[in-house]
């Protein structure tokens, strides 16, 4: 690549307000450009970013005849968007203007104003040497298909799918148990309206089942995601239910009739306080609400022995279908709504706590469940003994908060503890104490049902729980499945002293976690995690929803920690998003990407399973390597890895990477 006619650079060095000028002395950063080969105007200027330094960079273009730009600031990240923009508007090509990072790359990270100014300076004649060398690159576009996944059916999946689907579009909604409605159904009421969580859940889980535009996929999963942003080819793996979906009319008569009249085994939907049948449906208002056979207890799957009385009952409709087998189901999609929520923590984790060592120990799930009018026992909280319980403890920030678990708040432990205490009380009467570290009532209304419940007699008490420990026991008593009173050993730092408190029950209200299998998810969209394992986004701030896959969205607490109302606000941002993307109908694609010199290049297939993109295949009938330019990301692996040279990448040319680097070297 050779330079062509004569190089004019426009150099423009933004103060970020104080950001970058605070530490960096931008005026003789852009009096020293100004002396170096090729620079025609240096400018420094408060916010190279708004209008008026956008507008300025244009003028200059124009009026002076520059044919590269170097704009020193802060994160491409956030800005090289803006400044290409801006230099295409002026009626250049956008790639041949570069940004230099002297904001995280320099002001951040320096005190040393001396140290970091050199440094800046160092960056920049690298820059304005490597410019010289761009080329004039076009961007392409790619079709994007209409239809678009959604993977999770909990609340925010759910409202995603019901967005997108009545804005028109075709939408796949699946989910791995076999109905809709995630932790949310499993609630009895919700803060701070104390709306019954049912009654506003169930009408939106029944419009998913009824509406034209959703193919409701339950008791399925995800399996493999290939391709590229409109365009991803994705692989469903759909689990028998042996209940044919379109032939049961849901009257639950194979229920009943099951050989085994009472359940046997762990209930998932009541966190296992109860038991059910190997056929059976997880809640009345499930949808779909077809009953499901657990192919681990069935004796007919196990051993084909046990057929006539589901299938009898069943009659004519011959909705019970023991040969349905795991079915692999490929569909296309442009865009991918990832909403699959989050699990709760493990309470035997803290083993002082006395979770499942101590019968009257429950988290909070439990308790939804025990007082929801469809748990266990109906909505009455009972200790296992049937005796209603006359004091109670509720633990707040067990597994959140702590450096030892998990150091991040869980956001909505404070507010439910509350509202568990409410109903609680409003129910039983009991002496209610909640141990809480620091209250945190965010959010519209919340602080109001704070104190509307510090006012009915419930005790907070602000103080971390030490311990939980039975009380004195007759000599030679055993302490295994204990349910006599607990002691619950806290420091009341409002009164400066320890309380010992004994209770007939405790509530340990756990934090929120990633899914166990958020990690294997993340390496099947090519997504990223942040530090506490939850799904990351593009930008906290301006992307909330976007991924760094393109066309792949985050939807509620899967991205972290939230309640239901935010997790529907971001199911809506994720649905508009995707639907921006498809409406467009196609989608740009940055031409910074890999070829390769087919004459150069010798088919050892060493590129092939280092691209994290899957964007190189083999040219049997040439012997060659061929990159999809729609699947390539830029990320420079196969180029760094050809033993032949053979492959290159635009925007990262030999000469430009060689020039900067030089241009780093170089003292001037």
């Amino acid at each position: 690549m050779k330079e062509n006619g004569e190089i004019r650079i426009g150099f423009y060095i933004c103060h970020c307000g104080v950001n970058i000028a605070s530490v960096i002395d931008v005026e003789r950063i852009a009096a020293y450009a100004a002396t170096l080969p090729g620079v025609v105007v240096s400018r420094h200027y408060k916010y190279m970013c708004s209008d008026p330094g956008q507008e300025l960079l244009g003028s200059d273009i124009r009026e002076h005849k520059l044919n590269r730009i170097v704009v020193a600031a802060c994160s491409p990240l956030l800005h090289e968007h803006t400044f290409r923009k801006a230099t295409e508007n002026a009626g250049l090509n956008p790639y041949f203007m570069h940004m230099v990072n002297i904001r995280e790359h320099g002001s951040w990270v320096h005190e040393d104003k001396e140290l970091a100014t050199g440094k800046a300076q160092d960056m920049i004649r690298a820059a304005i040497r490597r410019v010289r060398f761009h080329e004039p690159l076009e961007k392409k576009r790619v079709p994007v298909l209409q239809d678009v996944l959604v993977i999770g059916g909990g609340i925010a999946g759910i409202h995603a799918s019901l967005t997108l689907a009545n804005a028109g579009k075709h939408v796949i909604l699946v989910e791995r148990e076999p109905t809709i409605g995630g932790h949310m159904a499993q609630f009895d009421k919700t803060f701070p309206t104390l709306d019954c969580a049912a009654c506003i859940l169930t009408p939106k889980m029944t419009s998913v089942k009824d509406h034209p535009n959703i193919t409701l996929w339950s008791y399925s999963e995800v399996v493999k995601i290939d391709g590229s942003v409109g365009n991803y080819t994705v692989t469903v793996k759909r689990k028998p239910r042996y209940v044919n979906e379109e032939l049961c009319v849901g009257c639950m008569e194979c229920i009943e009739a099951c050989i085994y009249k009472e359940g046997k085994w762990p209930d998932e939907f009541n966190v296992g306080l109860s038991k059910r049948k190997p056929i059976y449906i997880p809640f009345p208002q499930a949808v779909p609400p077809v009953p499901v056979i657990d192919p681990e207890h069935c004796v007919h799957v196990k051993t084909g022995k046990c057929r006539d009385t589901c299938v009898a009952i069943c009659g004519d409709r011959n909705a019970i279908d023991f040969t349905q087998k795991e079915t692999l189901t490929d569909i296309k999609v442009g865009a991918i709504v990832v909403a699959t929520g989050f699990d709760i923590f493990d309470a035997t984790q803290i083993p002082y706590y006395g979770y499942g060592k101590y019968r009257n120990v429950y988290t909070a799930l439990e308790a939804e469940r025990l007082i929801n009018a469809s748990g266990p026992t109906g909505g009455e909280l009972l200790l296992p003994d049937g005796h209603k319980p006359e004091s109670i403890a509720i633990v707040h920030c067990v597994g959140s908060r702590d450096v030892h678990y998990n150091r991040w708040c869980s956001r909505v432990c404070c507010m439910y503890s509350l509202k568990l205490a409410h109903l609680i009380k409003e129910r039983t009467g009991a002496e209610i104490y909640n141990f809480y570290i620091d209250m945190r009532a965010p959010g519209k209304s919340m602080e109001e049902f704070y104190n509307r419940v510090s006012e009915e007699g419930v005790h907070l008490i602000r103080g971390r729980v030490a311990d939980i420990t039975p009380q004195a026991l007759p000599e030679g008593s055993d302490q295994g499945g204990y349910l006599g009173k607990l002691v619950v050993q806290a420091e009341d730092t409002l009164i400066g002293r320890v309380r010992k408190i004994p209770v007939d029950m405790v509530i340990l209200a756990v934090g929120l976690v990633p899914q166990k299998d958020a990690e294997e998810v993340r390496r099947m969209l090519n997504i990223s995690c942040s530090t506490g394992g939850f799904f990351l986004e593009r930008h906290p701030k301006l992307a909330p929803v976007n991924t760094f896959t393109d066309g792949i969205f985050l939807a509620g607490a899967c991205q972290g920690p939230k309640d239901i109302p935010d997790s529907v606000a971001q199911a809506g941002a994720a649905a508009a998003e995707a639907l921006a993307l498809i409406d467009a109908g196609s989608v740009e694609i940055e031409p910074n990407t890999a070829y390769i010199i087919e004459e150069d290049c010798s088919g050892c297939k060493s590129c092939i399973p280092l691209c994290p993109y899957t964007a190189i295949s083999f040219d049997e009938a040439k012997k060659k390597a061929v990159i999809n330019e729609a699947l390539c990301k830029g990320c420079g692996t196969c180029v760094a890895a050809c033993p032949s040279g053979s492959i290159r990448q635009h925007l990262f040319e030999d000469e430009e990477i060689f020039s900067e680097i030089d241009g780093l070297l170089t003292y001037a």
